[in-house]
Order: C-alpha cells, then structure tokens, then sequence
C-alpha cells in the first residue's frame, strides 16, 4: 500500500506515523528525542527512528515509503531542508532533509517548522477546514502562529512569518528573551498564566489549569490573572487580523483546553476591539498533539501530488 512516513519532532519526545493517501493513519510509533545526549545524538535518533518506519512499511504494507515529511522546532530553512537552530535541541544548520533522504534510500523528504507544520493540518483537514485563509496561534510555552493561504502555509522571506507572539501588546512591560519588552508570549502564554497564577497564590506549583478551574469557581484572583491574559492575547490577535484578515482564527496549545473558559471571553474582547475590520470565527483546535505528524504527512503528499502547495516543495 503507498504511503509516506510523518515524524514530528519535539523537546522530549517524537510522534511518527505511515500515512496514507487518503490521511488514514496506517501505523503510529513514538520515541524519546533524547536531547540530554547532544545534537548529534538527536539527529541519530530522528535518522534511526525513519529507518525502522521504513522498515516497518515494507514488511507490513508491502513497500517502502514513498516520501518522508518532518517537522522540527526552532529556526528552519524549509526551502533548503536545513534545520538552522533549536535551542530546545541544540543543533546548528543540520542538513536534515539530505540525511533522511539519504538513509530512506533517495525517497523525496520534506522539512517543516513545527507550529506551521501543525497548521497545515489544522487548516486542511481540522478546525479551518475549507476556509482560504486563516492563522493558527498555539498556546504552550510560548506562542506562535501559522498563517494559512488556500491550503498552504506562508513561511515568509526569510521564514519567520506567523511569529505573532513577539508583537509587543504592553510596551515597556516584562523582558522576553527575544530583546525586547512586552512581547505577547510573556502575558498570554500557558507558561506565563501559570506563572501570574504561582505568584497571586504564592504557589510555585500553581499553573494555568489551575488558574482556568479557579475562574470556573468564581475565584475573584483567578478571575483577575485569566482576564490580563485574556486581553492581551485579544490586543495581539486584533493586530494579526488588521494585517492579515482571516477568515477564522485557530486558537490551540495547552490554554486552549480550558474550552469556554477561554473562548467566551476571549471572543468578547476581540469583538470589542475590532472597529473596521471583518470579525474571523475563533474557534478552537481540533487535532490536539497529533496536529504535527498529521502535518508533516500532508507535506509529504505534497511531494508526490503538489496540487496543494504547502510551505516546502520538491
């Protein structure tokens, strides 16, 4: 049965599948990245773990992948395969997509930044589901943003484009280790409302699950930590749309499982925000952590039938 291999490589840990050509997961595997033992030991690992997807395929599907997509953190030179630079990871400039094509036996390999890989997904075959534009902001550690254009993600000049959560929403305000101050990753982050809710409890163990259940109890703090983020993570967004008017807004990560606790604010204060600009559905992410492999899949479909051009070509 054709297929194609689908790896999504995080901090600690990678999501692999075989895919099918209708996006039937035919398999699916996972494995530790294991970045205490260094860059060149991950790059080993990621190598290693293809091969044996590979493996697998032709044993029990009766042929080897015909194409390979990954998707990786950090800085990534999608049109040269090059995984430029991952702080989580370690790794500098690392020729990604000619190692793994070299150890899949020549088969085409698509590279991948993780958060727009995963708004590839999101926006073809998840919550933006036939909407031409759209961007998908995660809600984790940090924020980013993928922005969707008739089934494919822009990756921009120099492939920074959808780093939404470096637009400065309160000017002067708390350090980001980008440089600047007030930078929207610091106020509406899952990372920074856990911890605005360990300093208003003086719990360091205090996160944002937390902070969510205390608003759905009525907690008046709680109420006070999720409505700064709230409005921030309004203020950044209505400056996305001002620039780039999509049709829907994706909103996932860890805030995003707080459901209506997030969303129904969050809706109000985008809607009190907008003036001449049309208002985009926000809605929440449908594919949860498998929104990257999912991802890394349909590029490498793209590979083979390039009707839908993503951010990476052959």
């Amino acid at each position: 049965m054709r297929h194609v291999i689908a790896l999504d490589v995080g901090g600690t840990g990678m999501k692999a599948a075989l895919v099918g050509a209708d996006g039937e997961l035919l398999h699916q595997a996972r494995r530790a990245t294991g970045r205490e033992r260094g860059p060149d030991a991950v790059v080993e690992t990621i190598l290693g773990f293809a091969a044996e997807l590979r493996a697998y395929g032709e044993e029990h599907l009766g042929e080897p992948a015909a194409a390979a997509g990954v998707a990786v953190p950090g800085i990534v030179d999608a049109a040269h395969g090059i995984a430029v630079y991952s702080a989580n990871l370690g790794w500098r400039d690392v020729p990604l997509r000619r190692l793994l094509g070299d150890r899949l036996g020549g088969v085409p390999v698509a590279l991948g930044h993780d958060v727009r890989t995963g708004g590839l997904a999101e926006g073809r075959i998840g919550a933006g589901q036939g909407a031409d534009r759209f961007l998908f902001v995660p809600l984790g550690t940090g924020i980013a943003g993928a922005i969707g254009i008739d089934g494919g993600v822009e990756e921009g000049a120099h492939g920074f484009a959808g780093e939404i959560g470096h637009i400065v929403v309160r000017p002067g305000g708390t350090p980001c280790p980008c440089g600047q101050h007030g930078c929207l990753e610091r106020y509406a982050s899952a990372a920074a409302v856990s911890q605005a809710w360990a300093d208003a409890t003086g719990d360091p163990e205090a996160d944002a699950a937390d902070c969510a259940k205390a608003v759905e109890s009525g907690d008046a703090t709680a109420g006070a930590v999720w409505q700064d983020a709230v409005d921030a993570l309004a203020d950044g967004l209505v400056t996305a749309l001002t620039l780039l008017d999509p049709r829907t807004l994706i909103i996932g990560g860890g805030l995003a499982e707080a459901g209506e606790t997030l969303f129904t604010p969050l809706r109000a204060a985008v809607e009190r925000r907008v003036t001449f600009q049309k208002l985009p559905s926000v809605v929440p992410a449908a594919l949860g952590d498998t929104a990257g492999c999912l991802g890394a899949g349909l590029l490498a479909w793209d590979l083979l039938t390039p009707t839908n051009p993503s951010e990476v070509t052959a």
